[in-house]
């Protein structure tokens, strides 16, 4: 019974889920017409003019990390402990881009990402979201078998 708990546990579903969808984000900046001004996008810094769903300010080193970052969460998600690691420790890393992206001047070399306002508000939003997830579902799972126990 232990083993189908582990196996179906939420959080490990949400981290699938969201490295899912890290993945799709990756592969999607390297597809014109998806990402606008394609032809514009360099391998970092902000002078990429290329815009995921011409929104997400993006480059070829952008898209690399998002692509890690959805592999690193598959496989940090085929346990109970890994995924919430995942969640928990992406949301931090995410808090920080979205720190580093308020304090930093768009236009300057530091901006390696490249990053925007939209990314930003996204950051946050991601950071939020995957802290609470890794948080709350965790305790879900713990929350269900000491019910059933």
């Amino acid at each position: 019974m232990a083993t189908t708990t582990q196996r179906t546990h939420p959080v490990r579903t949400a981290a699938t889920v969201v490295s899912a969808v890290f993945l799709l984000v990756g592969i999607a900046g390297f597809i014109p017409g998806v990402t606008t001004d394609y032809d514009g996008m360099t391998f970092a810094g902000h002078e990429s003019t290329a815009m995921l769903l011409g929104i997400f300010h993006v480059s070829i080193l952008h898209n690399i990390v998002h692509l890690l970052f959805g592999i690193v969460g598959l496989a940090m998600a085929r346990t109970v402990p890994g995924a919430s690691a995942y969640l928990i420790g992406g949301g931090v890393v995410y808090a920080l881009l979205w720190i580093y992206g308020l304090v930093i001047d768009h236009d300057s070399a530091a901006n390696f990402v490249p990053l925007n306002g939209a990314d930003n508000w996204l950051h946050l939003i991601l950071a939020i979201g995957m802290i609470g997830l890794g948080v709350a579902l965790r305790r879900a799972g713990t929350a269900g078998r000491t019910a059933r126990a």
